[in-house]
């Protein structure tokens, strides 16, 4: 009997979370993130962002689900090019349901409008879906429980371009532990998608100078856009 796009989806968040565990259990703190075995599906097979959302549910899959106020999905266009991966929720956020939406946020969305674009046009989201305590940095455990939802968020949008707000959301997907200031402004491959790293606005809001820097990075990216 042909399976239906939920249960496909949750086969293969199985075996994602199969997949952490058992890295976790063999004492690895940085999840490999491959995609698993049966996950590429056909795009006809592969699940929605409601579908996504709707297996993510009203998780306590980390300690974060006893201090949050409410989920951090994400937003924006499901079908979107380009997908901004940022770090974690903020207290803004936190309350009102939305990434990136703070003072941070607001930058973010100055410069996507500098881009030529609306917030409207991109997809936004966190490695967290959940706000950590005084918005300390995320740690292992809480971005293995995470792992397997972003990785389905960016199957079902299939980005062309992906960039990186910050440390923390660049060495997850790349798995690196290497610091941004080094990975910034270059080009690597996220399972075929070009992904670009940058500073997180909210480093900009405390060194404004740097601020050019950002600029720099998304030139070039809109420049590769432009080439796809």
């Amino acid at each position: 009997m042909e399976k239906s796009p939920r249960e496909e989806l949750r086969e293969i968040v199985g075996q994602i979370r199969g997949h952490l565990e058992a890295q976790r259990d063999l004492g690895v703190e940085v999840a490999d993130l491959r995609w698993p075995a049966g996950a590429t599906a056909s795009p006809a097979s592969l699940p929605t962002l409601d579908h996504v959302r709707e297996e993510l549910g009203d998780c306590t899959r980390c300690k974060l689900h006893s201090t949050r106020t409410q989920i951090v999905f994400g937003v924006g266009n499901p079908k979107a090019d380009l997908v901004f991966v940022g770090e974690a929720p903020g207290a803004d956020e936190d309350a009102q349901g939305e990434p990136f939406v703070g003072r941070a946020g607001q930058l973010l969305t100055k410069i996507i409008e500098a881009m030529g674009m609306r917030r409207e046009d991109v997809y936004i989201c966190n490695i967290l879906k959940c706000r950590p305590p005084n918005n300390r940095p995320p740690e292992a455990d809480e971005i293995l429980a995470c792992q397997p939802f972003l990785l389905k968020q960016l199957q079902a949008i299939g980005p062309k371009f992906i960039c990186a707000l910050g440390g923390p959301s660049t060495q997850t997907l790349l798995q690196t532990k290497e610091a941004i200031s080094r990975l910034r402004g270059k080009f690597f491959d996220f399972h075929g998608i070009p992904l670009l790293p940058t500073f997180h606005p909210a480093y900009l809001l405390r060194n404004p100078s740097e601020k050019k820097t950002v600029w720099e990075d998304m030139k070039l990216l809109m420049q590769r856009m432009r080439q796809s």
